[in-house]
């Protein structure tokens, strides 16, 4: 990454200086010990990405510049910049503070309880209010103005609203209208590339109609990401989507231990979950593989000459409110997978990934995520191996680029080195 941060930039919840991690969704830049915060916060409140030792599309990384200079952060703390909450004694964490409990404290009032966000007028069904919202941002992003979009994603606004009258969403609107920054924001908000208007059309139909063909180029990546992420974390490759290759499936190097009869029921199981359990599967292990590669970045960029405390490590993945104690159950039990059987787990998601998009049939069953999950990681309970020792071939990556490539190949080091398309 060629990115080289100037020397005005500063934390966005802190004012430290030479900020070396982005908040994705947030559009900000943050030091390291806020993001130790950040990252504890899970990534459905903030995506965490270090500036140079994370590899970004281009155009992602553009989007979070483009927010971050215009002024984003005055979205999350609207009210700190009122005089008056001076008076109140409200203010923002400053570089001296600790980071437990000061600018814990505030990063979770600023981010997860959204208590600066300037507020609507209350209203008696706020269903309409959510709705005149997604209206004003399907109209916002033909423009370039991606503050204005982002205050009304953080107001409610729905990224991937279907306009009832125009028959399309925003990211129709934004890929007919060349606005590649705009398209980033909308995907990273959840907007699904291959959503189809009124007519059958996706956001890559209008953008190749538009003639936007990066756009078209990026969108579908962003609808292979989470398969193309699972991928590159196995064996450092991804498909060739420019020539109709959407999957690269990785397999093990020792393949005899896929022939176990816990492997194939584990497999059978996950072929027989709905289309909607899969996806919630799959989501979950791609938040897994986030949270592995972030905490390999963040171990080896940090001065180890001070004390990495506890309460810097993210040891599972964070409680999402959203989801139920089952499922946010199932998400903290992926941390104990060692190597080998997560790499099981993710190869066995790949390969079904592949099958239902090409449309084979699936069987009806009622198994619960929670039985795959505990099959897998049985697999290989007989055979306990020493994790100091690779499970796995090497596997050179396609970039080679100075800390990432360390990085990387430590996660693949217990990888193996055949790819099947």
């Amino acid at each position: 990454m060629s990115k080289r941060l100037r020397s005005s930039e500063v934390c966005a919840d802190c004012n430290g200086p030479d900020p070396s991690w982005a908040s994705v969704n947030r559009g900000t830049f943050i030091c390291d010990e806020c993001c130790s915060v950040h990252r504890s916060l899970g990534r459905h409140i903030s995506q965490v990405r270090h500036l140079k030792h994370t590899p970004w599309p281009p155009t992602l990384l553009q989007m979070v510049e483009t927010l971050y200079n215009n002024g984003a952060n005055s979205i999350w703390e609207h009210s700190l910049l009122d005089p008056a909450s001076i008076m109140s004694g409200r203010r923002k964490a400053n570089p001296q503070d600790k980071v437990h409990p000061n600018k814990a404290e505030f990063i979770r009032a600023k981010y997860q309880m959204l208590a600066f966000v300037h507020r609507l007028p209350c209203r008696d069904d706020d269903s309409v209010t959510a709705k005149d919202l997604s209206k004003q941002l399907h109209s916002s992003v033909r423009t370039g103005n991606l503050e204005t979009c982002l205050r009304l994603l953080s107001l409610g606004a729905q990224a991937n609203f279907f306009h009832p009258e125009k028959g399309n969403t925003p990211l129709h609107v934004a890929s007919k209208a060349g606005q590649i920054l705009q398209a980033e924001l909308l995907a990273v908000y959840g907007a699904d590339p291959g959503t189809l208007d009124s007519s059958g059309k996706t956001p890559v139909d209008y953008a190749r109609q538009g003639g936007h063909h990066e756009l078209a180029e990026r969108l579908i990546e962003i609808q292979y990401e989470l398969t193309d992420r699972l991928a590159f974390y196995l064996c450092g490759r991804k498909p060739d989507h420019k020539n109709g290759q959407h999957f690269v499936i990785p397999q093990m190097a020792d393949s005899s231990l896929d022939l176990s009869e816990l492997a194939k029921a584990a497999k059978k199981k996950l072929q027989s979950l709905s289309n909607h359990l899969f996806e919630e599967l799959a989501m979950d292990v791609y938040d897994e593989v986030d949270r592995r590669e972030t905490d390999a970045v963040w171990l080896a960029t940090q001065n180890h000459s001070t004390l990495v405390t506890e309460t810097t490590v993210v040891p599972f993945l964070p409680v999402n409110p959203e989801y139920s104690s089952t499922r946010n159950q199932g998400r903290q039990k992926l941390a104990r997978f060692n190597a080998h059987e997560f790499a099981t787990l993710v190869i066995d998601i790949l390969s079904d990934a592949k099958r239902r998009q090409q449309g084979s049939p699936l069987s009806s069953s009622k198994d619960n995520v929670e039985l795959i999950l505990k099959t897998v990681s049985n697999q290989h309970s007989v055979e306990s191996q020493d994790n100091d020792q690779p499970d796995y071939d090497s596997v050179a990556s396609d970039e080679d680029t100075d800390l990432e490539t360390t990085i990387s190949k430590a996660n693949r080091q217990k990888l193996l080195g055949k790819d099947a398309n």
